[in-house]
């Protein structure tokens, strides 16, 4: 054994410094590599979680790249020697790997600090829609709304989002400040009924659907008007006109909770048939066809001569 010793130190007396760091570089690449295997079976063996065991390997794979690069860079040059030198590329290896998650922590601060939205409140981010139900150090969760279920109601789906996603998807708050949203309804009624009554009678049905809210609505713009730059000249609901293909549309814009737009749009849709039902020169309108039969009716028909007067 002694013997053995000293063959090895003698061999490696006679190696150059470019040999005996390459021999050191493949040393540590095989011991960092074999760490990894080593470690990903025990995984493999604890972890059942298809998942779970995907985000070991390549966090594993990750972190065997950066010690690598880190502890062969220190061997072929020199600067790599100065432990501060050492740690600060450590440090921003370790950034680079964990990239993710640090954005994620940076996030849980931002929400923590600037609190764009709470736990309770509705909001919007990234195309998702949901109640905010909790917010945790890497990610927060939402109660979905909308997707296949109309009028922002519950789908029952749990949405995880990482906190990360607050610094590049611009995000909508329904309840912050001013709890209450602008609704439309589109009422068609046909070119034949008396619009101008219909127009009057919703008017009325929104106006009275609006009183209960009135005193809420201006007292929540005042508040909110302290933080930001809202500024609404009129609160109380309005029937715009406009034409269609198959009749005339008023459209109902009124100010209602942000939780409650579908039950306020079948109250007033309720009040609404019932009020077109007592009259009789108001018809809801819907697309039709006409068809015409020229010979039948004393017409030309299409493309032929005069039909002959009876």
């Amino acid at each position: 054994m002694h013997e053995t010793l000293q063959w090895i130190q003698l061999r490696a007396s006679e190696l150059t410094d470019f040999q005996r760091k390459l021999i050191a570089s493949a040393v540590l690449l095989f011991v960092f590599w074999a760490i990894r295997f080593i470690a990903l079976r025990i995984t493999q063996r604890r972890v059942e979680s298809p998942r779970t065991l995907y985000q070991w390997r390549k966090g594993l794979t990750y972190s065997t790249w950066v010690l690598t690069i880190l502890f062969v860079g220190r061997i072929w040059f020199a600067g790599f020697r100065d432990l501060s030198t050492f740690l600060g590329l450590l440090s921003a290896g370790l950034a680079i790997a964990l990239q993710e998650p640090i954005s994620n922590m940076v996030g849980w601060m931002f929400l923590m600090v600037r609190q764009p939205f709470r736990v309770g409140d509705r909001i919007e981010i990234g195309g998702l829609k949901g109640d905010v139900i909790d917010i945790r150090l890497f990610q927060f969760t939402l109660l979905e709304i909308g997707n296949w279920v109309e009028a922002d109601q519950s789908t029952g789906r749990v949405i995880h989002v990482p906190n990360g996603a607050v610094f590049h998807d611009p995000q909508a708050n329904f309840t912050e400040g001013f709890p209450y949203i602008w609704n439309e309804i589109a009422v068609l009624v046909t070119f034949e009924s008396n619009w101008r009554e219909a127009k009057r009678l919703l008017q009325q049905i929104a106006d009275d659907q609006a009183a209960a809210i009135r005193d809420d609505v201006a007292g929540k713009v005042r508040q909110t008007t302290r933080k930001y730059m809202i500024y609404y000249t009129h609160l109380t609901p309005k029937v715009y006109t406009s034409v269609a293909d198959s009749g005339i549309t008023l459209t109902i814009r009124y100010l209602c909770e942000a939780r409650r737009r579908r039950s306020t749009t079948e109250d007033l849709w309720e009040a609404i048939l019932e009020a077109f039902e007592r009259r009789g020169d108001i018809d809801l309108a819907y697309p039709t066809y006409r068809i015409f039969r020229n010979p039948e009716e004393g017409k030309s028909a299409a493309g032929g001569p005069p039909a002959p007067r009876a």
